[in-house]
């Protein structure tokens, strides 16, 4: 249905601004409280670096799931349920007094949040369709790229003063006070032609889409660019705090200043892509990510805070300009399977990069090493891009 009047639109839009924070107040909010989270528990940094990668896993599993059941159920009971999953979660999190306890509630969490930011994308196509909803849109995207920079100053601000647990309970809060608003001001927005007969999950769609080696490529390279900031995101708290001894202040503010030049790189990249192509825009892209490698590498033995964040800098804007490109080119040869082949991208992106990260965690690598690895996975990706397939697979068209 579309928004009556242009107040209910907006209305609808800061709802669902509220439904799609809830993914990334969940990994950055309690970043700066990873190392007392370790002390707490008495294990490895890897082990509580696990809370955000099995977060991230479920985050991505459960779009197989939430999308069908957000066509057959309604956006609105699923984003209620999602948020309910969510503050229960994080309720059970505050609470856990072992490690494992905890995993398993960000897993569940993962879940939720899932549910939440499937509601608000699909909310916002039906309702002010194909050209207004992509704007609408991008101002979903926007409000996602500041919570890196707000979240850990709060994150911080509530470690320090009221213990790490209390960013859980904040996480609960939000939930509870976004489950009112929701419950009081968000009607439903599906269509009234939606076909809800059928089986829930079409395992054969799925397989549809993996038999295509353009979604294939280009969904690898999707993960594989994810899994360096996810390998940042869980590496550089422990890192910066514990071997730089840099306070919980001066870590927020690198974290902020990396969260400013990704959204610098989210502006820059789709007017790249319209002057040169996505081609080329994933090219640079992948050179990027590349080169921060060897950057990393050459840097490694300098012990301090700038030697591992000037690399991440350089990442971060190679990072904008490879998920803008093959992520579009990844959905490109589907019209019916669209939300299918979407599905399956965030399960590349968001799980893939989860279990990657969580395996490449156990190999006993310092935090430089393990980034520069996570970097020059990209290596054959740039090499493929240059073949013939990779021309086939990605051709040099602008409007692509």
């Amino acid at each position: 249905m579309k928004p009556e009047t242009s107040q209910a639109g907006t209305r609808l839009v800061a709802l669902m601004v509220l439904l799609v924070l809830f993914s990334p107040l969940a990994i950055d909010i309690y970043l700066p409280a990873l190392p007392a989270m370790a002390e707490t528990y008495a294990v490895d940094n890897a082990r509580v670096q696990d809370t955000v990668t099995w977060f991230m896993f479920s985050l991505g599993l459960g779009q197989l799931l939430a999308g069908p059941l957000a066509d057959r159920l309604g956006r609105r009971p699923i984003a209620l349920g999602g948020v309910m999953i969510y503050g229960l979660s994080g309720a059970m999190a505050y609470w856990a007094k072992t490690l494992d306890l905890l995993l398993v509630a960000r897993l569940l969490q993962g879940f939720g949040a899932c549910a939440t930011s499937v509601a608000a994308f699909a909310a916002v196509r039906d309702s002010f369709g194909p050209e207004r909803s992509s704007r609408m849109i991008s101002y979903l995207n926007g409000a996602i790229c500041f919570i890196p920079a707000l979240a850990p100053l709060v994150g911080s601000w509530l470690t320090h003063e009221f213990g790490w647990r209390s960013n859980f309970s904040f996480m609960t809060g939000f939930a509870l006070v976004a489950g009112v608003m929701l419950t009081v001001f968000f009607k439903e927005t599906r269509p009234a032609n939606t076909k809800t007969d059928g089986a829930l999950i079409s395992v054969d769609r799925y397989l549809s889409v993996l038999r295509e080696p353009v979604f294939l490529f280009h969904a690898t390279l999707c993960m594989l660019s994810m899994a360096v900031i996810l390998a940042y995101v869980t590496s550089a708290p422990v890192w910066l705090m514990v071997e730089m001894d840099q306070s919980m202040a001066q870590f927020t503010v690198w974290f902020g200043v990396n969260a400013a030049l990704n959204i610098f790189g989210c502006m820059v990249a789709p007017k790249y892509m319209d002057r040169f192509g996505t081609r080329n825009t994933l090219n640079l892209g992948l050179l990027i990510l590349v080169g921060s490698g060897a950057v990393m590498l050459v840097l490694s033995d300098i012990r301090e805070a700038w030697a591992f964040m000037v690399p991440i800098f350089m990442a971060s804007v190679g990072f904008s300009f490879v998920l803008g490109s093959a992520a579009g080119k990844a959905l490109a040869p589907f019209g019916d399977r669209a939300g299918t082949a979407a599905a399956l991208l965030g399960l590349f992106q968001m799980s893939g990069a989860g279990v990657m990260v969580s395996i490449t965690q156990r190999l006993d690598l310092t935090p430089p090493m393990l980034l520069t690895l996570q970097m020059w996975l990209l290596i054959p990706g740039l090499f493929i891009l240059w073949s013939k397939l990779g021309h086939r697979w990605h051709a040099a068209i602008a409007s692509s």
